[in-house]
């Protein structure tokens, strides 16, 4: 009963924190800043996840739960899918669980996972992901308006953590500072910080480029805030582009795909949910005159969210976050675009899946798509016929048991799937904490 006022008092706190940051959020530096976008009207209801004591799930188990017969642990629906380990948010030090990323030790090989959430970013070693160690958590930059939004990316043996949190700004820590650490978790301070913007909604960056891109800002009419971070812990600002508006999420690579006459360019993916909802392409190679080479609006739509590229800069697989919330799809839904040509990008097809969650953050490895969709769980998919439409199911687990609404009450935000230990993923459960969990694919 403490636990559950403690959230339902945290969910109002927040409520009345969303509804205040625009106006708190307003200032004007002279490099085409402004106020923050409107915070989006379907994440409100994270507060209300809060608010109903859905942030603590302690009856899941902690240990190894091979997926039989279609159930996982005698509670998550499962194909093809095992549960090497999970933590919850109480393990884990939160009281709520967002965006993640990864990251392998150079040095030592040894994968962890890094989460965000509400108090700040948590360190795990998952190099046994059977027996996950927590390694230490760095605290949020500032407890103003402190939101549940935590974006975490990494480049060079850093950690660069943005938030929509009121003059959060860019946190960058280095990660072999987790190295030789034993014992209890430890609370690790900023190795710099990034004050150039005051909150952020996401991250990309490009490794490849040294760039980091923060949309959803309150800078840059909340389009691409350019940074240069290849010395990370000097970050220094590289250029805005405000044509689009709001961009909700984008990828930047530099370009390799059939398209030869845009090879060597830096090139962003955008889904730029202003209105109207769009996805578009920027060529980014010279950052104080961007330019854009293509964008599209298209139908059904509701929020532009998210997309990933296949390794082949083909086909561009895009996300709209309200599309199944508003109705205008029969189920959870995946846009397949073709960007073979950057100067004409192309909406193949739009693909349901059956389920009837919510779809958020997919990424690509090789010929699978894993995606987190909310209530659904982590879903993956073939991705060899693309071009025709199709995007068969080969596995999934279901982190939300209760139901597969079509809501954001809980379920799985993200994953990761690029650790040195190829047959395992990462997951983000908002509710449930972490969850480590190795797909069977092939099988």
């Amino acid at each position: 009963m403490r636990k559950r006022s403690f959230i339902a008092l945290m969910g109002t706190i927040l409520v009345g924190s969303l509804f205040a940051l625009p106006a708190i959020g307003h200032h004007d530096d002279g490099k085409g800043n402004v106020s923050p976008p409107p915070m989006e009207v379907q994440e409100l209801e994270f507060a209300n996840v809060v608010a109903a004591g859905a942030a603590e799930h302690s009856n899941a188990p902690n240990s190894h739960a091979p997926c039989i017969r279609g159930e996982s642990a005698k509670m998550f629906g499962c194909d093809r899918i095992d549960m090497l380990s999970h933590l919850t948010l109480g393990d884990l030090g939160l009281s709520f669980a967002n965006d993640m990323w990864g990251w392998t030790d150079p040095q030592t090989r040894k994968d962890y996972a890094i989460v965000g959430g509400v108090e700040g970013t948590v360190f795990v070693d998952i190099s046994d992901p059977k027996r996950p160690d927590i390694v230490g958590m760095l605290p949020a930059h500032t407890t103003l308006f402190n939101l549940f939004w935590r974006d975490i990316k990494v480049y060079d043996d850093h950690a660069f953590v943005g938030s929509e949190s009121v003059s959060h700004g860019l946190q960058v820590f280095d990660l072999t500072r987790l190295r030789g650490v034993e014992g209890d978790p430890v609370t690790f301070d900023n190795d710099a910080h990034y004050d150039e913007f005051s909150n952020s909604h996401n991250l990309a960056i490009n490794e490849d480029s040294g760039y980091l891109y923060a949309v959803g800002t309150n800078t840059c009419d909340g389009g691409l805030h350019m940074v240069d971070i290849s010395d990370p812990v000097n970050p220094a600002f590289a250029g805005c582009f405000d044509d689009h508006d709001y961009i909700h999420d984008t990828q930047c690579v530099i370009y390799s795909g059939p398209d030869v006459e845009h090879h060597g360019k830096e090139i962003c993916f955008n889904s730029a949910a202003a209105s109207p909802n769009t996805v578009s392409i920027v060529d980014v190679t010279d950052k104080a005159n961007p330019v854009e080479l293509s964008r599209s609006e298209y139908e059904h739509d509701g929020y532009s969210h998210q997309g990933w590229l296949t390794p082949d800069q083909r086909y561009f697989l895009h996300n709209d976050e309200l599309d199944e919330a508003a109705g205008v799809v029969d189920s959870t839904t995946t846009r397949i675009w073709d960007v073979s040509d950057l100067d004409d990008l192309v909406m193949l097809h739009e693909v349901g899946h059956g389920t009837t969650a919510i779809g958020h953050n997919a990424y690509t490895e090789g010929d699978y798509v894993y995606a987190s969709n909310y209530t659904a769980g982590l879903r993956i998919f073939d991705t060899t016929q693309l071009a025709d439409g199709v995007m068969e199911e080969l596995a999934y687990f279901d982190l939300y048991p209760e139901n597969d609404n079509t809501s954001f009450e809980g379920g799985t935000w993200s994953n990761y799937p690029y650790f040195h230990q190829k047959k395992i993923v990462a997951v983000s459960s908002m509710d449930r904490g972490l969850f480590v969990l190795q797909p069977r694919l092939g099988n």
